[in-house]
Formats: C-alpha cells, sequence, structure tokens
C-alpha cells in the first residue's frame, strides 16, 4: 500500500512540474500574440497601397509581363508551406500540412509535377520522415518573421518561375499558410502567388475605383519595380499572419493542458487519499485483530 501511495506521489509531483512549463509557455504566447498581431496590421497599408498600385498599372495597360503571362498549359508548380519551427502549437502545423497534401494531391490529379518549398521545421520533418523531397527550406524565428527571409523566399520563387521548365522552372507558385482572423479563429488557406493575381488584401462590397495614373518613362518598367516588392510583401505578410496563428493556437494548446494537468493533480491527490485512508483502515483492523487474539 506504502509503494501505492509513493507512485501517486511522484505522479502528482511530475504533472506539477509540467503544469509549470504549460503555464509559461502560455504566458510567453499571450505576451507574444499582441505584438504580432500589431505587426500584422501595421503590414497592411503598405500592403494594400502596392496591390493598388499593381492593380492599377495591370488594369490599364495591357501588358505582356513574365509574371502575368498565363500558360496555356501548367506542367510544374511550385508549393511553399508555411509552418512552425515548434511544436505545442495543437494542430496548427497539422493543418497547414493537410491542407498542402491536398493542393499537390490536386495538382497531381491535373498532371502536373510539384516542386515543394518549406518554411518552419515542422514542415521539414514531416517531408524528412515521409522521405520526400524538397527543394529548399527555411527555419528559424517562425513566430517573428523576418523581411529579409521573405525578400530571400520571393527572390527563390521568382528564379524558379522566370527558369525554364527544361531547367526545372515552374509555371505557377502556390503558397499554403494560416490566415489570423482572430484569437480563436486561424484559418488555413491556399493562394496562387503566380502567375499574378492582383486581389486586394481587404475586399469590400463596393468596387474601389483605382487611380489614374501617368507613367514616366514605360508602364512596363513599372511593373518590373513593382512586382518583385509586391511579392515580398505578399509573402511576408502571409509569414505574418502564420505567426501570429502559430500563437494563438500555442496560447489556447498551452492553456488546454494546463487545465489537463490541474484536473489529474485533483485525480491522482485523490487517489492518493484514498490509498493512505484504505492503508490507515488496514493497520486499525490489524491492531484490532490481534488485541482480540490475546
Amino acid at each position: 500500500m506504502g509503494a501505492q501511495i509513493r507512485v501517486y506521489r511522484q505522479k502528482i509531483t511530475a504533472t506539477s512540474a509540467m503544469r509549470k512549463i504549460f503555464k509559461a509557455m502560455e504566458l510567453i504566447a499571450t505576451s507574444r500574440i499582441g505584438k504580432a498581431r500589431s505587426r500584422v496590421a501595421a503590414s497592411l497599408p503598405y500592403s494594400n497601397a502596392i496591390t493598388r498600385a499593381v492593380s492599377a498599372v495591370a488594369s490599364q495597360h495591357e501588358i505582356d509581363h513574365p509574371l502575368t503571362r498565363e500558360h496555356s498549359e501548367a506542367r510544374r508548380s511550385a508549393v511553399l508551406v508555411m509552418t512552425s519551427d515548434r511544436g505545442l502549437a495543437g494542430s496548427y502545423s497539422a493543418s497547414v500540412l493537410k491542407q498542402a497534401e491536398s493542393l499537390i494531391t490536386k495538382l497531381r490529379d491535373e498532371n502536373k509535377e510539384v516542386a515543394t518549398y518549406i518554411i518552419g521545421r515542422k514542415g521539414q520533418a514531416y517531408f524528412d520522415f515521409r522521405n520526400r523531397e524538397y527543394k529548399q527550406v527555411w527555419t528559424g524565428n517562425t513566430d517573428a518573421p523576418e523581411f529579409e527571409v521573405a525578400r530571400e523566399v520571393g527572390n527563390v520563387l521568382v528564379d524558379s518561375f522566370n527558369a525554364p521548365y527544361e531547367e526545372g522552372g515552374v509555371d505557377e507558385i502556390h503558397i499554403v499558410f494560416t490566415q489570423f482572423k482572430s484569437m480563436v479563429t486561424q484559418e488555413p488557406t491556399v493562394v496562387r502567388l503566380l502567375p499574378l493575381e492582383v486581389v486586394d488584401q481587404q475586399v469590400t462590397d463596393q468596387a474601389e475605383l483605382l487611380p489614374l495614373y501617368e507613367f514616366e518613362p514605360e508602364p512596363a518598367q513599372v511593373l518590373d519595380a513593382l512586382l518583385p516588392r509586391y511579392i515580398e510583401s505578399r509573402i511576408f505578410t502571409a509569414m505574418l499572419q502564420a505567426a501570429a496563428s502559430e500563437l494563438a493556437a500555442r496560447q489556447r494548446a498551452m492553456k488546454s493542458a494546463g487545465d489537463n494537468a490541474n484536473e489529474l493533480i485533483k485525480k491522482y491527490t485523490r487517489l492518493r487519499n484514498n490509498a493512505r485512508q484504505a492503508e490507515i483502515t488496514q493497520e486499525l483492523t490489524e491492531i484490532v485483530a490481534g488485541a482480540d487474539a490475546l
């Protein structure tokens, strides 16, 4: 009976230690989520402004630009998957990977080859475990993205898009990330990045009148300057959305884990008390039986 009590004490101690870890990670995620949401909000004015500029150029002038040209028959597609570097975030990375698998299956059903690019160690581990190839991976600070990483990713994807098919080039590029809608709602989303689909990120029911621009010297040169920055902005905004979603998912998961730890501690405490009571009752019974024998 004493051994059983020691087992419950050990379980209570271990669960209490885990509860402290869960609480600490919940507090860290809570402290960072505010900054992550602020970064998302701060990125929208620039992103929307450059989107409107590109939309105006593309809609007012019929320009045959490599980044806006539709391929008659796409043969290879690139898929950029944004996951997390760390775990303990509930189903955050699993949901993104599930969405990516659905997209990859759809592309292959359309007889397209798929070149996969990954952001985050969880996505890398997922493909490594299944011995599946990927072109390139970026890791580090997925919960605090840096613009330089977004610029590097954009350059790699644009170079791949501009490369000939025979040299490993792709005909279209998709990104899979988690869109942050609220603290309780984060939605895995697929966006086709190239060929360019110029869509304002703040879509309203009322049609927005785009400004009329005069170009010097040529609209094509304006697009050459705007489109790389537009792509960097779209990728960086997606990374910021994914970071906010990751922190929100981790906060929610750690709170749930802490609540479960509290329930386990109550359960083990009750079982330990029952075992102690049973031990005391047995000792009293043995004393009474010994007295009766005398």
